[in-house]
């Protein structure tokens, strides 16, 4: 029998695609990650997260279905009982499943349900905070940093060094790739916080960026026909006061974090050569939504916008040892709801559920196969769900906003601003189509950057028409699934009493008996229908 490969999962948060160099970005340090794809794996450059915040997107693509299939599509509904994950699964098909506890997955109400989803869950409990900032950066209301998320550079602890949750993760799950508990094929999923505002990091990351490498930056005063609710978080944010200089600074601190992100991923990718284990591994590196990071004249994400900066992530794969492999980048469209098949495909193991992720084992092994014509993303709520916004006070487990996140909030109050939208996205063009306000259209050739919304432009008449069908085909085929277990019409009482009224009264007990073993109704009226007839006879 095939042994199993072991599974690692290493989850960034709001990590955009152009954080890394071989992405383009010239000012990017991520030699690990860039070495790892030139040599190893298949980096897909049109990889998009189906939902730009962190709860909705996460139980997307780890479970394969779309947002809107169960309705997770906001922060505060997580997975429940009897929804099954690709944790879940991999653990009840044998795999010894490690993971820290930020996966922004399943409902922290519900006792035991973050358990079942692995064999064994790092909290970090006693590990004291990392240092904060050497200065505070933000000033005073009405300063353009007040909103910015901007930290800058931490202090360092005695041992020279800024350790954090994430350190500590990565030391527990080396420890675990080093020190198995049994010869199960193991699954370590590392949901880490870098890149997440606010935008802070130590030496010698913080200095690390070349300021004068970074790219162009998309300016607000540039766009003409922006969601309402990029407008509404402007007006709140004030943050299009930064200058230039600012902004750059607000960037390369973001890169830095960026690049500890590519340390950690080097550190693990040791550990699993000197188990042993590297060769036999399938490797996923992936990122659950991006980042603003000054586009727009804007900071962190918005959860119905959909410009490439938040839905355009990170997803490169490794498979095992024996399995095709094409290293490099590859263009063909991808969703992270695909992250899930191609885990289950690689692992083995046969899904639960009905899903809609495709397995890229095919692209992995040719990157010129071609994966999907479209890819989708979805946002916001209905005006009466007041319940949907990511910062409602839900009682002693809700999450109230920080004061950091004011300008998102007050945006997010406004049912127009935060209403539902589904993006559709081909290689060249985008179209975002709103419940309430007016729809936007961009061709990324001519307009790489979606400064200008072409939704009136009569050139792409017939194309906005052919995304539209598509988009409601789509809806049609992914609004919901049916379980793949069945239920019973009747009640064993039903089942007895349509059993009885055929069977002889000699054979009650025997009826009982399968209706508690769980035969079906059909078995249970076949042999009813049958000792009937015999007695008759």
């Amino acid at each position: 029998m095939k042994k199993r490969p072991d599974i690692i999962i290493i989850n960034p948060d709001e990590m955009r695609w152009d954080s890394m160099g071989h992405a383009g970005n010239r000012a990017a340090l991520t030699p690990c990650l860039d070495q790892f794809v030139r040599e190893e794996a298949v980096s897909f450059s049109h990889a998009f997260c189906q939902n730009p915040v962190c709860v909705p997107s996460r139980c997307s693509s780890f479970t394969g279905l779309y947002p809107h299939v169960h309705g997770h599509r906001t922060m505060s509904y997580l997975l429940h009982e009897g929804e099954p994950s690709v944790f879940s699964e991999l653990k009840k098909s044998g795999y010894y499943v490690f993971m820290n506890d930020r996966n922004d997955l399943a409902a922290g109400q519900i006792h035991g349900l973050l358990e079942e989803q692995a064999d064994e869950i790092y909290y970090g409990e006693n590990i004291p905070p990392a240092p904060g900032p050497i200065e505070n950066l933000r000033g005073e209301p009405g300063n353009g940093f007040y909103y910015s998320h901007f930290g800058g550079r931490l202090g360092l602890d005695a041992n020279g060094r800024n350790y954090s949750r994430d350190d500590a993760a990565v030391d527990a799950a080396i420890h675990r790739i080093k020190n198995r508990k049994d010869d199960r094929p193991l699954c370590i999923f590392l949901g880490l916080m870098l890149p997440h505002v606010p935008y802070q990091i130590e030496e010698p990351y913080y200095s690390g960026c070349d300021r004068s490498l970074l790219p162009p930056r998309v300016k607000f005063s540039d766009c003409s026909g922006k969601s309402e609710m990029m407008q509404a978080i402007h007006q709140y944010a004030g943050t299009a006061a930064l200058s230039e200089k600012e902004w750059d600074e607000i960037r390369a601190v973001y890169l830095g974090m960026c690049r500890k992100v590519d340390d950690l991923f080097s550190r693990i990718l040791s550990a699993l050569k000197e188990a042993g284990t590297y060769d036999d591994s399938a490797i996923f590196f992936l990122s659950d939504h991006g980042d603003f990071t000054g586009d727009y004249d804007l900071p962190e994400k918005a959860q119905n916008t959909f410009e490439d900066c938040l839905t355009r992530v990170p997803f490169i794969v490794k498979p095992p040892k024996g399995e095709g492999v094409d290293p490099g980048v590859s263009d063909s469209l991808t969703e992270l709801i695909d992250f899930y098949a191609t885990v289950m495909d690689y692992a083995g193991v046969t899904p639960s559920h009905t899903h809609f992720g495709k397995s890229l084992r095919p692209v992995i092994k040719n990157r010129k196969e071609r994966n999907r014509d479209y890819v989708f993303c979805e946002g916001g709520r209905l005006p009466e769900e007041t319940h949907c916004d990511e910062f409602h006070d839900s009682g002693p487990r809700g999450m109230s906003p920080s004061v950091d996140y004011y300008p998102k909030a007050k945006a997010e109050a406004d049912p127009t601003a935060h209403e539902k939208a589904v993006m559709i996205r081909s290689d060249r063009y985008k179209l975002v189509f709103r419940s309430i306000t007016e729809n936007e259209f961009y061709d990324l050739t001519e307009d790489p950057q979606e400064k200008i919304n072409r939704i009136h432009d009569t050139r792409y008449r017939e194309t906005i028409a052919e995304m539209k069908e598509s988009m409601l085909k789509w809806l049609i085929c992914t609004d919901d699934i049916v379980p793949f277990e069945r239920d019973s019409r009747f009640s064993p009482k039903m089942e007895f009493a349509r059993a009885a009224a055929v069977a002889s009264p000699d054979d009650y007990g025997q009826i009982q008996k399968m209706i508690q073993e769980g035969r079906t109704f059909v078995e249970i009226m076949q042999f009813a229908r049958e000792s009937s007839k015999e007695k008759k006879r």
